[in-house]
């Protein structure tokens, strides 16, 4: 007798427990057939900026800007003859000295 109260004690927490499991795993308002929620992302990435040294020496950096191109130069010198009131001859004069400086 004992042993059958035990195997049904067993079998009642089975499948009440299954059963815990089964409603637990489901949101309410949500269906079954739904996929499961992804991974969350991984931690954002931080690293440690670097520190000057108070005794290193300072570093320059003594490379020239770049230079414009030639376009871009005309395109410059071009506005600004228009912008003192050049006529179109003077601005042309105006541009090609301007750009080849």
């Amino acid at each position: 007798m004992k042993e059958i109260t035990f195997s049904i004690l067993v079998v009642a927490a089975v499948l009440l427990g299954g059963a815990t499991v089964a409603a637990q795993s489901v949101l309410p308002g949500s269906s079954q057939f739904n996929p499961p929620l992804p991974a969350p992302p991984p931690p954002p990435k931080m690293d440690v900026p670097k520190v000057p040294q108070l005794d290193a020496p300072p570093s320059y950096n003594y490379k020239p800007a770049p230079r414009p191109s030639f376009g871009e130069r005309i395109s410059k010198c071009l506005d600004d003859a228009a912008a003192a009131g050049m006529g179109p001859n003077e601005r042309a004069n105006y541009s090609r000295g301007c750009a080849n400086r």
